[in-house]
């Protein structure tokens, strides 16, 4: 997928080459194992940012006796060629995820290393970043990540020209939402722009209005295993007011052959045949990119309509809290490694990542926020991520990998009217939780 925390569809290397020849061949080079060489390994997901991961192994080396390599696996397939390795001498002694479930079973494998010694030693490794985002790599109570790279939020995007002609403003409530649906509509446009084609774009509707509705209790009892929270009355609410959006025309007819991953639906919002677009906040980069003009000018953002009777909190956000470092249970070099971690929260890392247009969750980013690609912007997501009561996972990203796929399958067939509401429930309740 074409975003930065979503595992972009590239393809290099050869793609189906076994791990081990993708290491030597995009990696470092030389091919051993992390544990026999006398080196940390860094294991992360090839693309853009490698160049500030690359900078912060740098740093490292210029001062620590036991060296970093920095290695990488480009692709789209980068958590199941980090299972095949994981367990074997290939496996890397730090590696690069997405908290939540994506870590969760190595965990229960005892595979990872709890991070609370790092921390006893060094509170700033907790401290450093907002409690929010941290809490995503927390399992069982147990702290097993350090937040790198940068947050992202989903936001709802407008194209303020078509908004303009409308006669819409951007939403505060639900009701205001399908008010604009009706003025978009009637003035010839798609209200909403969907990558249905890829399905988790439209997972994020789920999600903000799950929490909108019933708080984020909700899903934390599901995802623990309490099969029954799908069929509460929030549960069956949300869905009755999904269903009341699409068939309201909101996100026309054809939204399930148009997909994000080719650019198809950022290009309805920046040539105004769109009004709206729920979408991480990698979004904005990409219109950027994909449309420069259009993005200085026309593209606005805000954050998703309030649900006045609802339990959850407005201030409530969702999307991928962060990526994080992960550390082997067998690593050699606990000391050199935690050192390693220790960056994570520096200036120079911060610096770094706001230059290419990510946004760090450590305390010390606001000083540094002027210097970002677009410091209004910045602004908005980190206070958005800062005020937040609760930063809710993605769904597909906060249960373990196997249900990714189902849980996305689900999501689909309920926006089509291939199931109704039980036979999304049934879906959810059948989602392996480990």
């Amino acid at each position: 997928m074409k975003t930065r925390a979503r595992l972009p569809r590239l393809v290099a290397c050869g793609a189906t080459l076994a791990l081990a020849l993708s290491l030597s061949a995009c990696g470092n080079g030389n091919g051993k194992a992390s544990s026999s060489d006398g080196k940390i390994h860094v294991l992360v997901y090839g693309d853009a940012s490698n160049k500030v991961e690359k900078q912060i192994v740098d740093t490292f080396n210029k001062t620590s006796d036991v060296k970093a390599v920095l290695d990488t696996i480009p692709g789209a397939d980068y958590q199941q060629k980090l299972q095949t390795i994981i367990n074997t001498p290939q496996a890397p002694d730090i590696f690069f995820n997405w908290g939540g479930g994506s870590i969760q079973p190595f965990v229960k494998a005892g595979l990872l290393m709890p991070l609370d010694s790092f921390i006893k030693k060094d509170p700033k490794l907790d401290k450093s970043f907002l409690p929010s985002v941290v809490k995503s790599a927390v399992v069982d109570g147990t702290p097993y990540g350090v937040p790198m790279r940068g947050t992202q939020p989903v936001l709802l995007f407008h194209n303020k020209k078509v908004l303009d002609a409308a006669g819409v403003k951007p939403p505060q409530t639900w009701d205001e939402l399908l008010g604009a649906v009706k003025k978009l509509k009637a003035n010839g446009v798609t209200p909403i722009a969907l990558g249905g084609g890829d399905r988790w774009p439209t997972l994020m509707w789920f999600e903000y209005l799950y929490d909108r509705i019933a708080g984020p209790s909700l899903f934390q009892k599901a995802h623990e295993g309490d099969k029954q929270a799908w069929e509460s009355a929030d549960s069956k609410k949300a869905l009755s007011m999904i269903k009341e959006l699409v068939d309201a025309g909101a996100f026309g007819k054809n939204y399930d052959s148009v997909k994000y991953t080719n650019g198809a639906s950022p290009a309805l919002l920046a040539s105004g045949k769109a009004g709206f677009e729920l979408m991480g906040s990698w979004y904005y980069a990409q219109q950027q990119s994909d449309a420069k003009a259009f993005a200085e000018k026309d593209l606005g953002y805000t954050t998703f309509p309030t649900i006045p009777e609802g339990k959850g909190d407005a201030a409530d956000v969702v999307g991928n809290t962060n990526n994080f470092y992960s550390v082997l249970k067998k690593t050699k070099h606990p000391e050199a490694v935690a050192e390693f971690l220790k960056l994570m929260y520096s200036d120079e890392f911060v610096k770094a990542q706001l230059a290419i247009g990510n946004l760090p969750t450590t305390t010390n980013t606001p000083k540094f926020l002027d210097s970002s690609a677009d410091p209004d912007y910045s602004r908005f997501q980190y206070d958005l991520v800062a005020k937040a009561p609760t930063f809710q996972l993605s769904w597909d990203q906060a249960y373990p990998p196997a249900a990714g796929t189902p849980i996305q399958q689900a999501v689909q067939q309920f926006f089509n009217g291939q199931i109704d509401a039980d036979g999304f429930i049934e879906a959810m309740q059948a989602l392996p939780t480990e």
